[in-house]
């Protein structure tokens, strides 16, 4: 059975641990968006995560970069008056100084991704969501910046009026992208930020339109529990663009793209009304993923649940 993961975001990898112990043939889709140049250096945050993420050897505690890492390197950097917001840690500098070596020698960002897992040692397949280049920008009182000043520099705290995404409409989904999203059984959106972690994966022109036509069943996992997010801006940046932060905003926001949600037991409330006027299937439970049990737990779910639409 053929799986294909849309990720983004430091909740997407809690979920993909979890379906690799359940599932072999897994696919992961991972968000551009976020991918800066520092320091001379091409750094792709998401598809770290997610590597990290599966060689066990992310810092949990974080969500991001390698565990026990250093940091010599900013601090040096700090020296030559550089700023020193974009935290990257010695072993990490490794992973983005081969990226970039590679890139120069004229290999895709497909292919460098595929070399960088493999000597990590991870047999599950990690798919740019395209080979060109994206970026998204949140605009602020301070103009338009990338999402990883929002949110790492100024701790997404600037009040944002609204989200592009520079170049989006002359980049092309990877080939194998879009191969797997129809050939899939089961598509599953991660729960991450539906702005900035998913939207810059479903606005590539041709990812659209393979979702609408793969016979696949497609599913989220809410990324908010009653008016919350689980962690970083969407609930915020939801409030920001004019949408009440609820399940049900977020179901419509999605209906386009899936079948069936799965939502926090605490908003069951939603589950009718999302059914009778969105037509999307609701699946409840304790969605939040605290530990290695948790994850497995709730891949667990959403494989029965997805199941379940069939019936």
């Amino acid at each position: 059975m053929m799986i294909t993961v849309l990720s983004g975001g430091t909740g997407s990898i809690k979920l993909i641990r979890g379906l690799r112990v359940l599932e072999e043939n897994i696919t992961i889709v991972v968000n551009i968006g976020d991918n800066i140049t520092k320091y001379g250096l091409y750094i792709t945050p998401d598809i770290d995560t997610i590597i990290y993420g599966l060689s066990n050897q992310l810092d949990k505690k974080k969500g991001w970069g390698i565990k026990n890492d250093s940091f010599n390197f900013l601090n040096k950097m700090s020296e030559f008056d550089e700023e020193t917001w974009f935290n990257i840690g010695d072993k990490d500098l490794a992973t983005h100084l081969f990226r970039t070596k590679m890139l120069k020698e004229g290999l895709k960002l497909t292919e460098i991704t595929n070399i960088i897992k493999n000597k990590f040692k991870i047999k599950e397949i990690i798919l740019p969501a395209s080979n060109d280049h994206i970026e998204t920008k949140l605009k602020t009182e301070k103009g338009y910046i990338h999402l990883q000043e929002y949110w790492v520099k100024y701790k997404g705290e600037l009040e944002i009026t609204e989200i592009k995404y520079d170049n989006i409409q002359n980049a092309t989904p990877a080939p194998e992208v879009i191969e797997s999203i129809i050939s899939s059984k089961y598509i599953i959106i991660a729960p991450g930020n539906p702005f900035t972690s998913i939207k810059p994966i479903l606005e590539i022109p041709g990812i659209n339109d393979s979702l609408r036509k793969t016979s696949a069943k497609k599913i989220i996992i809410s990324p908010i529990i009653e008016n919350r997010s689980f962690s970083g801006p969407a609930g915020k940046i939801m409030k920001e663009l004019g949408l009440e932060t609820n399940i049900y905003n977020l179901s419509r926001y999605y209906k386009k793209y899936i079948d069936a949600i799965v939502i926090d037991i605490s908003d069951i409330k939603h589950k009718k009304r999302i059914e009778n006027s969105l037509g999307i299937k609701v699946f409840s439970t304790d969605i939040r993923m605290e530990n290695s049990k948790d994850e497995k737990r709730i891949a667990k779910f959403v494989l029965k649940s997805l199941h379940k639409t069939y019936e």
